[in-house]
């Protein structure tokens, strides 16, 4: 009875991983990089209403600004730049590397981001890569109503943090 179990209950955990039934898009993949970290984000993505280049009124992105959750605490926070900082005084900037379509037209994009400045030392001092995964909301809809005003957009996201393997071939722009 027992070597049933076991495989059953194995079965129901692969089920139970969102990381076990999605497939990595290839447009963000990190093909020969290792997992550093995977942080939850929960906060807003801020827009503003602009003028676009036929002088419509239209929500244009402005920043996020979000915690960074581990393990149901508070472990950092991710803002404009975009920003990854940690409260172990790591901290990383990133660059759009790549781009793939949020499960709703209602979520953010997932997102592909290449490191291109760090400071401090702690988890996030090695890593190379970012991916934006897992996300749910944050998309500006309806009309603007006046220049300069502001709108937040709740939203969540999985963070996932990458560093190259060792021997892995291309220049750090982040060094």
């Amino acid at each position: 009875m027992k070597s049933l179990l076991l495989p059953a209950a194995l079965f129901g955990l692969a089920l139970s991983s969102p990381a076990a039934m999605a497939e990595m898009p290839e447009a963000i993949a990190a093909p020969g990089q290792t997992l550093v970290a995977t942080l939850h984000a929960e906060g807003a993505q801020v827009y503003e209403c602009k003028a676009d280049a036929s002088g419509t009124l239209a929500w244009q992105f402005r920043e996020p600004v979000a915690t960074l959750i581990e393990g149901g605490k508070t472990v950092g926070r991710h803002y404009a730049g975009p920003h990854w900082e940690l409260a172990d005084g790591s901290r990383i900037a990133g660059k759009l590397a790549g781009r793939a379509p949020g499960a709703t037209p209602g979520d953010i994009p997932l997102l592909k981001l290449d490191v291109v400045a760090r400071g401090g030392s702690g988890r996030l001092s090695d890593v190379a890569t970012i991916q934006r995964i897992n996300t749910k909301g944050g998309v500006a809809e309806g009309a603007c109503p006046t220049a300069g005003a502001f709108l937040n957009v709740p939203y969540s996201a999985d963070y996932a943090f990458y560093r190259r393997d060792r021997g892995t071939t291309g220049s750090d722009p982040a060094q």
